[in-house]
């Protein structure tokens, strides 16, 4: 069957079970853009700005497990991809991006709209095509789909020249794809286990640290019949969040920069760390040096750069976190470990960080709680970066898997916006909350139009203290107080900002309005939007000052006259 180069794409997207697209076309793309119609299985998205296209993709991939696609067109089209490329590749997230380019014998020439997408993007995807013949068309779809959802998931780049957008040739596509340079290790090697389990049956303050990996393989199962058979508490990273349910009496949240205090001091004083899926980053350790210095370590990844890469490991394990967790699980002891968690209790006691504070105010940690009691803590939540992120990801309580979606390696301010979109339109059948921030909402907030074109019902919770609230924090704590650019003198109306738009919206300015606004909010048959205006100079605890121990760790705010306590 010979196809054009733009009905191969479609019919590719199709066969690899692609069933919607976020795009906005443009000149170098409108070849494939006019195919669309002829596939009415595949449904396109029209965003109003190519980078929610890019976090809408993400959304959608985190929230089905399923790989997200997203189209540009060439030149600004496909730079404005940029930042949600490199957002996925840090959070490894499965993305194929499709992306116009000038016709072959233009590139080069500084053609209108030329730019050298595969050499812009090659550091922030798993891997990128140029393709300079439509015959290559079947073959590279395949292998981009397949790379990108297998292994350690991440971006896959297609860049197509327009003119092979219309070039015939005959489609074959592949039913599988081997690549002699690409075959993730899956299994664990058994003697690498064996040993992990003896180190877990010697320990007598072991850790479980999960990370992203474990969300990603669906190892929450397997993590859990570990867990309890070894009786071993679970700290999640920030995007390992709801790989466990947070009511099990073995979950202990979130460790790190901002997170609770007796977990950092726990991970002080165990003596074996398991670390599932996750990479060790500065935000969990702080000052590598003082990082868990009585711990051996047991590392698990499917990605072996990662493992040793940051902390000397005791035990290296490459493997698919699923497959080596049910080893591991069958492997172990089962266990008794009353004194460690009860000495986890005791140091819950002594720093009660994750309480809230008494004010007559809106806290924001108190709508954060208000949120998660009103959906029962199953709700699906997004946010972008700054300190309503570390609100939610301490105060909401996670009951479901999958269900806690955020930029966590890059930080991408205005993520929260495209990626609920897209989360939202993936899983219907899932309320889905944005917790944003006012600054990171206005960087995206133009897809409110997209939103109410699709009748997308994401609801909204605006944390607005008119502030880059975590870059005024760190300007109180550590720059003397001086705040430069931190502040908002002109934020617009959300709710008026809404209206426009067509989405139903809501003010709330005190604690007693807060539980009726969220009711009313999901009640609405839409999307709705609620401008929360929370105090304005609260600040985030825990907080680690970059670079430093738990020892420099600031557990609350400061009293009256001094710097902080700790």
């Amino acid at each position: 069957m010979r196809l054009t180069g733009g009905q191969m794409v479609c019919a590719a997207l199709l066969r690899e079970g692609v069933d919607i697209a976020f795009g906005l076309p443009g000149g170098a793309i409108l070849p494939l853009y006019q195919t669309l119609p002829e596939y009415p299985g595949l449904r396109h998205v029209l965003v109003r700005h190519e980078q929610n296209a890019g976090h809408a993709a993400d959304g959608y991939a985190r929230a089905t497990g399923k790989v997200g696609v997203c189209i540009a067109t060439s030149g600004p089209g496909a730079t404005n991809l940029v930042t949600p490329l490199a957002t996925a590749m840090m959070d490894s997230v499965p993305i194929v991006a499709i992306t116009g380019q000038v016709p072959r014998a233009a590139i080069g020439r500084d053609a209108f709209q030329e730019t050298d997408t595969t050499g812009i993007t090659l550091p922030i995807t798993k891997h990128n095509y140029l393709v300079m013949s439509a015959a290559e068309l079947p073959a590279t779809l395949k292998e981009a789909f397949h790379v990108a959802r297998t292994g350690r998931p991440g971006p896959v780049l297609i860049d197509l020249p327009r003119d092979v957008q219309t070039e015939r040739a005959e489609f074959d596509y592949p039913d599988d794809i081997r690549m002699r340079s690409y075959r993730p290790t899956l299994e664990g090697h058994a003697q690498m286990i064996k040993r992990a389990a003896r180190l877990i049956r010697d320990a007598e303050r072991p850790l479980i640290l999960a990370g992203h990996g474990v969300l990603i393989s669906g190892a929450m199962a397997e993590l859990r019949e570990l867990a309890e058979k070894a009786q071993i508490p679970v700290i999640t990273t920030l995007l390992g969040i709801s790989a466990v349910n947070e009511d099990h009496v073995l979950s202990l949240g979130m460790p790190g920069m901002h997170g609770w205090a007796h977990n950092n001091w726990a991970i002080d004083r165990a003596d074996l760390l398991v670390a599932v899926g996750m990479r060790f980053d500065d935000r969990v350790t702080g000052r590598i040096s003082s990082f868990a210095p009585n711990a051996k370590v047991v590392h698990i990844d499917i990605d072996p750069a990662e493992v040793g890469k940051n902390i000397r490991v005791t035990v290296p394990i490459v493997g698919d976190a699923k497959r080596v967790l049910h080893a591991l699980a069958r492997e172990v002891e089962p266990a008794v470990r009353t004194e460690w968690l009860q000495e986890i209790d005791r140091l819950r006691d002594e720093h009660p960080s994750y309480r809230i504070r008494e004010s007559d105010g809106l806290l924001p940690q108190y709508v954060v709680r208000e949120l998660s009691d009103a959906t029962e803590g199953n709700a699906i939540v997004v946010t972008g970066v700054g300190q309503h992120q570390m609100w939610a990801a301490q105060h909401y309580r996670f009951t479901e898997p999958g269900a806690w979606l955020t930029s966590g390696g890059l930080g991408t301010m205005g993520f929260e916006v495209g990626a609920a979109m897209g989360a939202a339109m993936g899983r219907p059948d899932k309320t889905v909350w944005s917790i944003a921030g006012d600054g990171g909402f206005q960087m995206t907030m133009a897809e409110l139009a997209t939103i109410v074109e699709n009748r997308v019902p994401v609801k909204f919770a605006i944390l607005n203290n008119n502030h880059l609230g975590l870059v005024r924090q760190l300007q109180d704590l550590f720059n003397d107080g001086v705040r430069v650019a931190s502040g908002y003198s002109g934020n617009p109306d959300f709710v008026k900002l809404a209206d426009a738009y067509g989405v139903w919206a809501t003010r709330v300015t005190e604690r007693g309005q807060v539980r009726q606004a969220i009711d009313d909010a999901m009640a609405h048959d839409g999307p709705a939007l609620i401008d929360f205006m929370v105090e304005p100079e609260e600040n985030v605890y825990p907080h680690v000052p970059a670079g430093e121990s738990v020892a420099e760790m600031l557990e609350g705010p400061a009293p009256e006259g001094e710097r902080a306590w700790r």
